[in-house]
Parts: structure tokens; C-alpha cells; sequence
């Protein structure tokens, strides 16, 4: 098993959750974070650290097979994310907000380009 992060973190980026992992399984792209499926130990004490609610167990309907791989094809470019950062400029107007799946971006973080 292993936890998902879903739509609702896009455009927040939120990083609470990156905080308290305590195997460094999170990875970090331009707009989203994702969770390394393979490396995540199923110990959920991101889920409650999520501002955006947007972390589930794949055991949860939320975590589609498509959210987990997403998250898996996404970990395996983006760059390890191992403290934590500000979120997003409009991460509280953005957190909610139906529909942003189309606003993915799949860039790395920005920091991580050079």
C-alpha cells in the first residue's frame, strides 16, 4: 500500500506533508507534489499535515489508478523534496477549487531547473 497525492494539491503546494515523512518519499514538481509509490510505508502521517486534504490511502476511492500513476511517473523525474518550502503565492484561493487536473504542469520545480 501506499498514499496518493490527488488534484487539490495543484496550484497550492502546500509542503506540510514533506515536513513530517519520515522516509523522504515526496517529490516536487513546478505546481503539484507526488509521493513515490515504491518508497511511501504506508505510516499516513502526512495525511493530517495536508492543509489541502489532497493526500489518500490507495486503498481510498480518491486514489485513482490514475493519481497513482501519476504520482509514480511524476516521482521518477521530479526532484526529492526533503523540507519544507512556502506554498504557492495563491495556494489558499487555489485549495478546493474543482477542476485543476487540466492545470498540471508537468515541469519540475522550478528551484530544481539549472
Amino acid at each position: 500500500m501506499t498514499y496518493v497525492v490527488t488534484e487539490n494539491c495543484i496550484k497550492c503546494k502546500y509542503t506540510d506533508c514533506v515536513e513530517v515523512c519520515p522516509v523522504d518519499c515526496f517529490y516536487e514538481g513546478e505546481n503539484m507534489l507526488v509521493i513515490h509509490p515504491d518508497e511511501c510505508i504506508d505510516c499516513g502521517v502526512c495525511v493530517p499535515e495536508c492543509p489541502a486534504n489532497a493526500i489518500f490511502s490507495d486503498a481510498e476511492p480518491q486514489a485513482t489508478e490514475a493519481w497513482l500513476s501519476l504520482n509514480r511517473q511524476y516521482s521518477d523525474v521530479w526532484p526529492n523534496i526533503i523540507a519544507k518550502k512556502p506554498p504557492l503565492p495563491n495556494a489558499d484561493d487555489e485549495n478546493g477549487r474543482l477542476g485543476k487536473l487540466a492545470e498540471l504542469s508537468p515541469e519540475p520545480a522550478p528551484e530544481a531547473v539549472g
